[in-house]
């Protein structure tokens, strides 16, 4: 696109601290776990971007990236139409950044400058007027906390299989028992090994999967209807309470522009990543 490659490999050893890269992607695409040794931020105009790493996995709408971090193994997927726009940056050159996976706000400018970047040729004049917005875009690439829909993986190989099913079958009534027996422990030992693998309760881990389902349903097009359904929410309304609790904002604002980091008055933030 633009007439620039839009293989990750070929913008690994430019000659410049910030290479950007464009790629239309179609709903259901899946990049398969790999690293690259610049560090990147997963970013998509359009549609939502699943990013999943060993410490987790994040959804993201058009108002926020994911960074990973140089080296670090991470796969993605796409739900709806993902119009990507990419950055792969030297570690160096990033360092105001978090050495561990996050998501970043982005801002009408920083979504700007990362759209003009990808235009910009691989080797652009660092001198003038292409390397003040490279500047630019470095230099608004500022972490600051935003709601974030992330499910934390547990590094225990039994817990790890419950989560894979809650994922699988969100909308399932997911009690302790159950999933205790599913694991083939105890319901106490669940609560316990469940908090110290993930931080987070059963039920909130459930809760968070939810939003995560939903969030890639909403990309795709599924009306608030059936996703409050197929989730066991007796009417649409209680399940947009829910995600307005979590996020700050409706199912269908969620998607809107605006700046992702202040979510409305009131509102509980979901989970941060690490």
């Amino acid at each position: 696109m633009y007439g620039k490659s839009e293989h990750r490999d070929d913008y690994q050893n430019v000659p410049r601290p910030l290479a950007a890269m464009a790629r239309d992607l179609p709903d259901g695409h899946h990049i398969p776990a790999h690293h690259h040794r610049r560090a990147q931020l997963i970013y998509g105009t359009t549609g939502a971007i699943t990013v999943a790493t060993g410490h987790g996995v994040w959804v993201v709408p058009a108002t926020r990236g994911v960074w990973i971090p140089a080296g670090l193994t991470h796969a993605m997927t796409c739900a709806g139409a993902v119009a990507m726009r990419t950055l792969y940056i030297e570690p160096r050159a990033a360092r105001q950044l978090p050495e561990e996976p996050a998501v970043i706000p982005v801002s009408p400018l920083l979504r700007e400058l990362i759209d003009e970047a990808t235009r910009l040729p691989v080797e652009y004049a660092r001198e003038g007027r292409d390397g003040k917005v490279m500047d630019l875009l470095l230099l608004q690439l500022t972490p600051r906390p935003v709601p974030a829909l992330y499910l934390p993986a547990p590094a225990d190989a039994q817990l790890d299989g419950v989560c894979a099913a809650i994922r699988q079958d969100p909308g399932m009534r997911w009690t302790t028992a159950y999933a205790a027996a599913r694991a083939r422990m105890s319901p106490r030992s669940l609560q316990r090994r469940f908090a110290a693998a993930t931080g987070m309760s059963l039920s909130g881990w459930v809760r968070q999967a939810r939003l995560v389902h939903a969030v890639t349903l909403l990309a795709q097009g599924t009306p608030v209807t059936v996703i409050a359904s197929g989730l066991g929410y007796a009417t649409p309304s209680a399940f947009t309470a829910m995600f307005r609790r979590a996020l700050g904002t409706t199912p269908t604002a969620y998607f809107a522009d605006g700046d992702p980091a202040h979510p409305a008055a009131g509102a509980a933030p979901a989970t941060e990543a690490p």
